[in-house]
């Protein structure tokens, strides 16, 4: 038992400790403060810091990452105000105290371990489809059952009558830590709605230095340090050491020793694994999703929830893409290095994979147990599409952009390199050097029948998702030609990059719109035992997700039910591009440095003609450069700059009040005259005045 003495001192010393925190605001007071944060740490034993969890803990939080309610126009937590000081010694003090290995993951899993502390998590900060639930009982009493980030976690506050989610230490600090860049994001989605702003988003700038995820930095001016982007160095290192993997102790420094023991994992940290994926993935991804839950689940438990009318339609919170390209790329290493070392897996304790036939090979994409790439599939599907479906008038393509490259590495994981790998380590470790053995660089690595059950399971990223994002680049092709014009032209290269990926995704589509079974070759008659699952994850990863019958729909009712990219029909993928490539064009040609712009978009025609064939592309007559744009409302649906001879060739065929939305009419309003138009033709009255006419 602790002396009273003792405490009541170890509580003075947490209450000073916690003003200094609180009042640490610039580098140097920031740097006093960690180190006065790490001698408490040292010189009390676990069952000595409940006045630290209790009373400093909070403070250093709140500091952290800059949640200061008191000072809503403070300056910025720690994170930012070190990540910006590009001070590397400053950067590596912060990174070592909250790292996996430094001592206040060390004093917080002792404290966990000993039950001393537990917090409740404020409800407002929760995910948007959370904080709905908690705000019925009869919603709180399943949530743990529906979701299993909150199983044990829903706890009933008797006194204010309501229910809470209580977390021990380590729980409280990942929820703070993953709603960090929400936060972020939404702040920043504010700013710009209100002015437009030249500074750029701090997120951006702690990932603009590494490799592999900017793709090249071109900005100029002083960069900011890799060793000074503290929150993606946490990010990757927690990761690599909770988040457990098949045996790569090469690539992760972190890996706890724990996950090597050849009998299987222990239960624990399997938990607190997913416990952390969990947390990502709903903060991240599902957050303000009006579907957050898959069909089944809800169906299983007899539930449905109007979350639609809500949380409507919301697209994602902006300026996460970084974030979540580590997360994914993190989780499908799983899936990489099962590809390159099957015959390990079985020996070295990590989750076991499936095999789809007894003649093939370990599947990366099917495993019988837990699978991070399962576990993404619906949340990371749904966000994308959300990110396209959604996107407002005037919303950010730079943000399009991140997430639309989140989506290509993840139907591209093979092209995960060692050399990759490497930065991130890199990075991690402080160091902004990598290290090459030999001095020469490993090769590609490119689709091979290894990787089938990872295309099949993921089946929708390379078809139905395509076909949204046709919608979405005609949609907002008239903001910025180019950009959009290279978005549609990596989507297209990732499916075109391999003609055994190509032909395999042709197959599974000619199967799927077989009408007799068993009527095909032998080979689509193996892949015929994919269409019900692929059918049953249409229904359900794009449950309640339609565009609308104004926003730029380009498939009608039963769009959902359907996979219409290879369909050569008016709403086919080959007709919707070759239309993009049209209007693209046409914009294109408009613009004063065309040569750098039709150079990319014949890149884009090459592509079509390896996914379509080469009768995909028709030659089309060029617009001569000194003919004046000419506008027409009668066919709203062809591009802004177009001449007279491409009139016939470019008409909207559907439904006139379903066509897309012109560049001279205002989204919001058309979008209320036609819901006005359409409740008068639908009233009695109106059916009395036409009999009466």
């Amino acid at each position: 038992m602790i002396p009273h003495s003792y405490s009541i001192d170890s509580q003075t010393k947490s209450t000073e400790l916690s003003t200094q925190v609180l009042a640490a605001n610039v580098p140097p007071q920031i740097a006093a403060a960690v180190s006065a944060v790490e001698s408490h740490l040292h010189s009390h034993s676990p069952d000595q810091n409940r006045h630290f969890f209790s009373i400093a803990f909070p403070a250093l939080i709140c500091k952290l990452f800059g949640f200061d309610e008191q000072k809503p126009t403070s300056s910025s937590g720690w994170v930012d105000t070190v990540s910006a000081s590009n001070d590397s010694e400053l950067a590596g003090r912060l990174f070592n105290l909250l790292s996996p290995s430094g001592i206040l993951m060390s004093a917080v899993t002792a404290v966990d371990r000993l039950s001393l502390v537990k917090y409740v998590f404020p409800n407002e900060r929760l995910p948007q489809w959370v904080r709905f639930m908690l705000s019925n009982e009869r919603d709180c009493l399943i949530l743990s059952d529906l979701c299993p980030l909150f199983k044990g976690r829903i706890k009933e506050d008797r006194v204010k009558g309501n229910y809470q989610v209580q977390l021990n230490v380590f729980e409280y600090y990942m929820f703070w830590f993953a709603y960090y860049p929400v936060c972020r994001g939404n702040n920043e989605n504010m700013n710009v709605v209100s002015a437009r702003r030249s500074r750029k988003f701090r997120l951006e700038n702690w990932t603009s230095s590494i490799p592999v995820f900017s793709g090249g930095s071109r900005h100029g001016g002083l960069e900011q340090k890799a060793e000074c982007n503290i929150y993606m160095r946490l990010l990757y290192a927690y990761l690599c050491s909770f988040v457990p993997l098949i045996d790569v102790t090469a690539h992760h420094p972190y890996r706890s020793s724990l996950l090597h023991h050849s009998t299987g994992y222990d239960d624990a940290v399997l938990l607190r694994a997913e416990f952390l994926v969990n947390t990502f993935i709903n903060f991240w991804l599902v957050d303000n999703d009006f579907s957050p839950l898959p069909v089944n689940v809800c169906k299983s438990f007899g539930v449905s929830f109007p979350f639609r009318t809500v949380l409507g339609e919301t697209p994602p919170v902006p300026g996460l893409g970084k974030v979540v390209k580590l997360l994914v790329k993190y989780l499908n290493l799983s899936s990489l290095m099962a590809a390159e070392g099957c015959e390990q897996v079985e020996h070295s304790g990590s989750p076991r994979w499936r095999r789809a036939s007894t003649s093939e090979s370990v599947s990366p994409g099917a495993p019988l147990t837990r699978s991070w790439n399962t576990l993404i599939q619906r949340p990371l599907y749904r966000y994308v599409l959300r990110t396209c479906l959604f996107c407002p008038v005037g919303g950010s393509m730079k943000n399009v952009s991140e997430v639309v490259s989140v989506w290509v590495d993840h139907i591209e994981p093979w092209k995960l390199s060692k050399e990759q790998l490497s930065e991130l380590n890199a990075v991690v470790d402080g160091s902004n050097k990598i290290q090459e053995k030999d001095g020469s660089q490993s090769t590609p690595h490119k689709y091979s029948s290894i990787w089938k059950c990872y295309v099949l399971s993921n089946y929708l990223f390379y078809t139905s998702l395509v076909m949204h994002f046709i919608g979405f680049a005609h949609k907002f092709l008239h903001t910025d030609a180019e950009a959009i014009v290279q978005l549609v032209s990596k989507v297209i290269n990732a499916l075109t990059s391999s003609k055994e990926l190509l032909d395999l995704i042709k197959n599974v589509d000619l199967v799927f719109h077989m009408k007799n079974a068993g009527s095909g070759t032998v080979m689509l008659n193996n892949l015929y035992k994919f269409v019900v699952p692929i059918r049953e994850q249409l229904e359900d990863w794009e449950d309640g997700l339609c565009e609308s019958d104004v926003d730029g729909s380009f498939l009608h009712e039963n769009w959902n039910k359907d996979l219409r990219l290879f369909s050569v029909g008016e709403d086919g993928g080959q007709q919707l591009l070759q239309l993009f490539l049209m209007r693209a064009e046409a914009e294109l040609q408009a613009n004063s440095s065309r040569a750098n712009n039709l150079q990319c978009l014949d890149s884009l025609k090459a592509q079509l003609c390896c996914l379509f064939g080469d009768h995909a592309v028709k030659s089309n007559p060029s617009i001569p450069e000194g003919r004046p744009p000419q506008h027409s409302r009668d066919e709203v649906f062809k591009p802004r700059r177009v001449s007279k001879r491409l009139v016939d060739d470019i008409k909207y065929k559907g439904d006139w009040m379903r066509r897309p939305i012109s560049d001279d009419e205002v989204a919001w309003l058309a979008k209320l005259l036609i819901h006005l138009s359409c409740w008068l033709n639908k009233s009695p009255w109106a059916d009395r005045g036409r009999t009466g006419s």
